[in-house]
């Protein structure tokens, strides 16, 4: 009992250290602003240029979500710029199938590097889209997706 009382009185006095969940988001529009903290008075870190970015939420205060990328870059965007995820990277090079398994028909091969459009997920197998080309691929090995 004695400890139970001691998280509460933890939590109260720290309630912004509580762990928020990991989440995937995307980049709502090709031109946002990741700041130092959590406000638009706080200076701009860097801009990202790439729409349906995948990005990893780690905290978030009120409208604001800290996020870090593929690449290990973090830092602060507000909520209004970021949607539910679509899309991954892929962290090695692959294989585009026409369907959902190894013996499937290839279609193209993806460099490591290649953000894709999630169409729909069925267990270890993405439908995505890139440029002009659909096709499954496998989704292991990729950043953007809680396995």
């Amino acid at each position: 009992m004695k400890k139970f009382f001691f998280f509460i009185f933890i939590w109260l006095l720290f309630p912004s250290y509580v762990v928020s969940e990991e989440i995937f988001l995307s980049l709502k529009k090709d031109k946002v602003n990741v700041r130092y903290g959590p406000s638009f008075e706080s200076p701009v870190k860097y801009i990202y240029k790439k729409i349906n970015l995948p990005l990893k939420q780690i905290d978030k205060k009120e409208n604001w979500r800290r996020i870090i990328d593929s690449k290990n870059n973090s830092g602060w965007i507000h909520w209004s710029q970021l949607k539910k995820n679509n899309s991954i990277i892929l962290l090695e090079d692959k294989i585009l199938f026409k369907n959902s398994s190894n013996f499937s028909k290839p279609i193209a091969k993806i460099k490591e590097g290649r953000l894709l459009i999630v169409q729909k997920c069925d267990g270890e197998w993405c439908k995505v889209k890139t440029q002009k080309i659909k096709g499954w691929v496998k989704i292991d090995k990729v950043w953007g997706l809680i396995n």
